[in-house]
C-alpha cells in the first residue's frame, strides 16, 4: 500500500474513534451471529491501525489485540474483495505465519473489508476454522453483508457523535 494511502486510512479510522473502546452487544451478536452461520470457532471484526490489529468484537478467542505483522488482516484490507485461505498449511501466503505454524493452528481464514463511506477499508469481518475448508460464493456473499451491516454500525456512531458536535458548538456560539 502506498504511504500516503495508508496515512489517509490511518486518518479514517481515527476518526471514528472506535479503538480501545469498551466492547458493544451489538458487535458481539454479529460475530456469534457469523460462528453460528459458517460453523466456525472464532469470528473477529478487526480494525487495522499502524502497528496493532485491534478486535472490536471475537467470538470464540480471547484476545483483544494482536500485531499488525503478521496478521492476515493486514493483507485482507489489501483488497476489496474477500480475502481467503482455504488451507493455510498449504498457502503460499501463510505457511511461514505464526498463527498458522503457533498454538492457534489456524487453517482457514475468510476475510471481508471493512470500507468506509471514504473509500478506506478499516479493517476486516473475518471467520476462522483450526481445519481446512472450501467456502461458498453463498457464504462469501454473507460475509461481505455482515462486514456492510458492521461498518454501517460505525457509521452511524460516527455520524452521532459528529451531530451532537455540532449541537453542542451551536449552543455554545448563542
Amino acid at each position: 500500500m502506498k504511504q500516503s494511502n495508508e496515512i489517509a486510512r490511518i486518518a479514517n479510522l481515527h476518526q471514528y474513534e472506535i479503538l480501545d473502546t469498551p466492547p458493544d452487544g451489538s458487535y458481539d451478536d454479529m460475530t456469534s451471529l457469523a460462528s453460528k452461520i459458517f460453523d466456525v470457532p472464532i469470528a473477529i471484526i478487526t480494525l487495522v491501525d499502524t502497528d496493532r490489529i485491534w478486535f472490536k468484537s471475537s467470538f470464540g478467542i480471547d484476545v483483544e489485540e494482536i500485531p499488525r505483522s503478521p496478521g492476515l488482516c493486514s493483507s485482507a484490507i489489501m483488497s476489496d474483495d474477500v480475502y481467503i485461505v482455504e488451507n493455510a498449511r498449504v498457502d503460499p501466503r501463510t505457511l511461514a505465519n505464526p498463527l498458522v505454524a503457533g498454538v492457534l493452528g489456524l487453517q482457514f481464514y475468510a476475510a471481508a473489508p471493512l470500507k468506509s463511506s471514504s473509500g478506506c477499508n478499516l479493517g476486516t469481518f473475518c471467520i476462522i476454522d483450526q481445519k481446512p475448508r472450501i467456502i461458498t460464493a453463498k457464504e462469501t456473499s454473507m460475509l461481505r453483508l455482515l462486514s456492510k451491516i458492521a461498518m454501517e454500525h460505525f457509521e452511524v456512531k460516527l455520524k452521532s457523535r459528529l451531530m451532537v458536535q455540532d449541537i453542542q458548538k451551536n449552543l455554545l456560539n448563542k
